[in-house]
């Protein structure tokens, strides 16, 4: 058993590497994004072990976010976008709901000591309406933000109690009072103009090149409604806790043969 095991990994390894070498050379996505979907029914599929909860799948999803940070920083994807928990996740069970943000902020703590971060100057930043979240994760946030706010080597970005059209709204809301202010003419609302009050407007490239969604659904979810006009879109049939390195590799092969107009 352990032997064939072991043949398993091999043949995994050199798939991998065979993978690698086909996408290293091409033009790669400089920003990612993905929607982590699946963990609750990656948890549910190994029911016949009762102490893998809906915990555990948030747990091992959150692993793998961990791993994503090698795997990104490896194929130097700059900009990195992961949806996390939307503003409808709040309607979810209350105790599923606290186990998720003590997952989170154990992560983001992780994160505020994390040498990879710091080595590669990876700017942290939470995006949505933060003060929807305890206290406690709230301060969490702040700190690793704060750490990592000069920092532009990678922007890694994280959805968090984030909507797509509460995005929208929230611009809208400080492009009009603005406005009302007399602190901007009207005339000189565009698309430029609005991209500024975006939640993503930190970083230079606000736009993903390629949009990824776990676990078989094939819908947006609200998910950057505005900045994802051109992204290619990409939805895997894999929950996001077994999500694999090959995965990212064949998603970026994909995105390699795509001919992307932009409309034209």
């Amino acid at each position: 058993m352990l032997k064939r095991f072991l043949s398993v990994i091999g043949a995994y390894k050199v798939y991998e590497k065979w993978l690698f070498l086909q996408v290293k050379n091409g033009i790669k996505p400089e920003h990612i994004a993905i929607i982590l979907d699946g963990n609750r029914r990656w948890a549910n599929d190994k029911e016949n072990n009762p102490w893998l909860t809906d915990k555990w799948g948030h747990k091992q999803g959150a692993d793998i976010v961990e791993m994503l940070l090698d795997w990104c920083q490896m194929l130097n994807v700059k900009f990195v976008t992961l949806y996390t928990f939307s503003t409808e996740n709040f309607s979810r069970n209350p105790d599923e709901i606290t186990k998720i943000m003590q997952i989170a902020e154990e992560r983001f703590d992780k994160l505020l000591t994390d040498e990879r971060v710091h080595r590669n100057k990876v700017r942290v930043k939470v995006i949505g309406r933060v003060n929807m979240l305890p206290d406690s994760l709230q301060k969490s946030i702040a700190n690793v933000e704060k750490a990592t706010e000069n920092y532009d080597c990678f922007f890694w970005n994280f959805a968090f109690a984030y909507g797509g059209r509460a995005e929208i709204v929230d611009a809208a809301k400080t492009i009009a009072t603005k406005v009302k202010s007399g602190e901007l003419n009207v005339e000189d609302v565009t698309e430029s103009t609005f991209e500024k009050y975006l939640y993503t407007s930190h970083m230079p490239k606000q736009d993903p090149d390629m949009i990824i969604r776990t676990s078989g659904e094939e819908r947006m979810s609200g998910f950057l409604l505005w900045q994802a006009a051109y992204s290619e879109l990409l939805f895997l049939d894999v929950y996001w806790p077994d999500f694999r390195l090959i995965d990212l590799l064949r998603a970026i092969r994909v995105f390699q043969h795509r001919k992307r107009r932009f409309g034209t």
